[in-house]
């Protein structure tokens, strides 16, 4: 059943309030990586056969009511239904009566995945699959999906390339820091320290993931290029690109990045962002194209970091953004 509910005619939210002592994007980014609770509901995971002898693992939550609606829930890049910010929304979810399941991409669940290729940021052939069959199983329930990051780009590209902008896939959709310009973003990591830092945290293990299959990589790609590349840039230049039938990164870039599928979503969406996000410039947020289209309602704060959105005290924090894509969720759901 389509949902017909405007993005902007849901609940008002709560002003974000960043606390003096994590202002700065790097304390948001890292101190809502620590601070986020270890603690979660528990998973039962399921594996997902795919139609190309492949399998994406999901992890769901108990049903907290007879016919509940279901949330989907999309990690960012090198992510996984482990961390604290995936577990931390599906307790949030779970409390307002939504039932989650936790999407691990390919190779993300603890165990490489079958194929040669992994996912990437406009990767929604996987999403489409699970979202379809989720549909099949509960016809009957209404269907959301959240997603971070990477995750956010993949599930927002997913509706906006439909001819039906996403109405027969989701019912609401939230987004939180997403690298709307995949090229800008990771320019901007490329041109500081604290970029390199987070660059060279994700290329470890995207590297671990090469290695696992480097015998068999070997025979489709030029690894002295894949040995060679130190920026995420380069990784999708030398791997990304190539296993995935782009000409090159820039092509991948330009074919995948999130902002120009916006105008074509028609499912009430939520898209948290803060400006000092530091995996993507300020003049890179399409604040422009979302206020064009009714069925979006974009909220940008000063600060905020990236997927962090932390406020409260030390002792006691309380993470905003997860809390208000709960919320929107279950409003338009419930």
């Amino acid at each position: 059943m389509p949902n017909t509910t405007r993005a902007r005619t849901l609940k008002p939210m709560e002003p974000f309030l960043a606390p003096w002592w994590a202002r700065g994007p790097h304390a948001q980014t890292l101190l809502a990586r620590w601070l986020r609770s270890e603690d979660g509901p528990d998973f039962e995971r399921e594996r997902l056969e795919t139609s190309d002898d492949d399998f994406i693992d999901l992890d769901w939550t108990f049903d907290p009511r007879e016919g509940a609606p279901i949330v989907l829930l999309l990690h960012g890049l090198e992510g996984s239904s482990d961390r604290r910010y995936m577990r931390n929304v599906a307790r949030e979810l779970l409390q307002r009566g939504v039932r989650a399941v936790a999407m691990n991409f390919r190779g993300c669940s603890g165990e490489p995945n079958r194929q040669l290729r992994f996912y990437h940021s406009g990767e929604t052939s996987d999403p489409g699959l699970v979202l379809k069959t989720i549909r099949e199983r509960f016809p009957d329930r209404r269907l959301g999906a959240m997603g971070f990051s990477l995750g956010g780009n993949m599930i927002l590209k997913a509706m906006g390339e439909r001819d039906d902008g996403g109405t027969g896939m989701l019912d609401a959709c939230v987004a939180m820091s997403v690298p709307y310009d995949l090229s800008a973003g990771c320019s901007l990591l490329e041109r500081s320290v604290m970029g390199r830092v987070y660059s060279d945290y994700f290329m470890r293990s995207l590297r671990q993931k090469v290695s696992t299959k480097r015998d068999r990589l070997a025979e489709v790609l030029d690894m002295d290029q894949v040995d060679g590349a130190r920026t995420i840039r380069a990784f999708d230049e030398a791997v990304t690109a190539p296993l995935n039938g782009f000409d090159d990164a820039d092509d991948y870039y330009r074919r995948c990045s999130s902002a120009a599928f916006l105008p074509e979503v028609r499912v009430p969406t939520l898209l948290l962002h803060a400006r000092n996000d530091p995996f993507l410039p300020a003049d890179s947020i399409p604040e422009a194209r979302a206020a064009a289209n009714p069925d979006i309602r974009m909220v940008t704060t000063d600060y905020g970091g990236h997927v962090g959105f932390i406020q409260g005290s030390l002792r006691k924090p309380d993470f905003w953004g997860d809390r208000a894509g709960a919320a929107f969720l279950a409003d338009a759901l419930v």
